[in-house]
């Protein structure tokens, strides 16, 4: 296939945004477009580039005093009758074009046309990051190539609505499970109804109030919510066992372990399990190249509400933000779209706080 990704389209963030998301990436399905991202970067004269699996990462190395990080996800949502991409007016409409590959052109033209950054930059367009953790780009590097990671600072190009979004929520899924006695549906007064019983856990859900948190002047509300439930026999019997399955998105001041236990104190008198978890991260706000680009953008910083991969960075004790075009109440919309000013405005605002003075 002819790499779509010509020097003309990589000039301007906007025909690069509609060139990616043109390349169908379903997330397991991104060989193709990391092949062409692979390509363009591989005749870079001044980055050095590999490859691990369907992630690419390139990197300048100018002795810089401090190294950034500039990261977007290749993959998206499944197709929902939105590909190829159309636009109308100043919006773009298409899988991907808000989550994430308007952000991604952001880095991919970066990274060919800004030779002499003020910084060293570590470019990533990493595979996976909408599927199960096992799957995602950088958690596959960080266990190969953990050097690869070192850095000052990272900014992940998720959706902001051209905004600085700081840290992020953690998640933690777990089951909630109600158990009673199976009977006849008949003679029910001979059992005990789980799904009956389910009901108290949704009591508890409907009536928990959600805290908010605010730490460096960045707002955080949590939430916990019923996201499926199983239960039941057959037709004619009275079910003995209920599971509830809730997502509990806490703030980054509390740890999976202090997640977990409140969780719990919910929950008191129910057995409860725990699948998943995964920790936020802080804001991230106070290295000098996250001071420096919250100027560049010259907006009041505020929480994400969500987790996303910055909380792998803070991991590692890198502070991280989350910044890019897309509006994230958009991001897997059968609607999805981007405004061509917020992609033009975005690139100007990396390219001044990036470019050497």
């Amino acid at each position: 296939m002819e790499n779509p990704l010509t020097p003309e389209v990589l000039a301007d963030p906007v025909a690069l945004t509609r060139a990616l998301v043109d390349m169908e990436s379903v997330s397991l399905n991104e060989k193709a477009i990391a092949d062409c991202v692979e390509q363009v970067l591989r005749g870079v004269p001044h980055l050095t580039t590999y490859r691990h699996g369907n992630t690419v990462m390139a990197r300048t190395d100018l002795g810089r005093d401090q190294r950034v990080v500039l990261a977007g996800h290749l993959d998206t949502v499944p197709l929902n009758n939105n590909f190829p991409s159309t636009m109308r007016g100043d919006l773009m409409y298409g899988c991907g074009t808000s989550d994430m590959k308007s952000g991604v052109a952001y880095a991919l033209h970066l990274a060919v046309s800004l030779p002499d950054p003020r910084y060293d930059v570590t470019y990533f367009f990493y595979e996976a990051e909408e599927i199960e953790s096992k799957y995602n780009g950088l958690f596959l590097v960080a266990e190969a190539h953990p050097e690869w990671l070192e850095a000052d600072f990272a900014l992940l190009l998720e959706p902001t609505y051209g905004i600085v979004e700081a840290g992020c929520q953690g998640t933690m899924r777990s089951v909630v499970t109600t158990t009673g006695v199976r009977a006849h549906s008949a003679r029910s007064w001979h059992g005990v109804n789980a799904i009956h019983a389910a009901g108290e856990v949704l009591d508890r859900l409907a009536n928990y109030e959600a805290r908010r948190v605010t730490i460096d002047g960045c707002d955080y509300r949590e939430g916990m919510n019923a996201v499926r439930i199983h239960g039941g026999v057959a037709g004619n019997v009275v079910p003995d066992r209920c599971e509830v399955e809730v997502n509990y998105r806490f703030a980054p001041d509390r740890t999976p372990a202090e997640a977990e236990a409140h969780l719990r104190e919910v929950f008191a008198g129910f057995d409860v399990r725990v699948t998943d978890s995964a920790a936020g991260a802080p804001p991230g706000l106070e290295a000098a190249p996250a001071k420096e680009f919250v100027a560049a953008v010259g907006a009041k910083p505020i929480g994400k509400l969500g987790w996303t991969d910055v909380a792998r960075f803070a991991a590692m004790g890198i502070p991280a933000l989350n910044f890019g075009p897309g509006d994230p109440n958009l991001a897997h919309h059968p609607d999805e779209h981007v405004e061509i000013s917020k992609i033009r405005d975005g690139a100007a605002t990396l390219h001044r706080w990036l470019a050497s003075a």
